[in-house]
């Protein structure tokens, strides 16, 4: 499963090897890094609950359309807007205080 964090147009993607069993720690310094890296504060987004969330939604829908990810997008995510894109990729945006767009799209795992 890969995530892709992008803002504007810089994009940090990383690969998860177990969408269940992942180090949730070093995957925030990573998105946190990389967005001080572009002027950017993230960790006052919740991305630490969105990621997650995110992931138990495409995870394991690589047989077609993932309900789950549906209810989440319905449901929503604080100030992020979420989409289903074809495919079972699901994509949460947000404009950030400095004006920047933050985009992050988690892809299902396709063997």
């Amino acid at each position: 499963m890969d995530i892709d964090i992008m803002i504007d147009d810089k994009s940090l993607t990383v690969s998860l090897e177990n969408a269940y069993r992942f180090d949730l720690v070093k995957l925030m310094k990573s998105f946190t890094d990389f967005g001080a890296g572009e002027g950017a504060d993230v960790a006052g987004l919740k991305i630490e609950k969105l990621i997650p969330r995110m992931i138990k939604g495409v995870a394991g829908c690589e047989g077609g359309c993932p309900s789950d990810a549906k209810s989440f997008v319905k449901e929503g995510f604080e100030n992020f807007s979420l989409s289903y894109v074809e495919g079972g990729i699901l994509k949460a945006e947000q404009l950030l205080n400095n004006g920047k767009n933050l985009q992050i799209k988690i892809f299902p795992e396709f063997d």
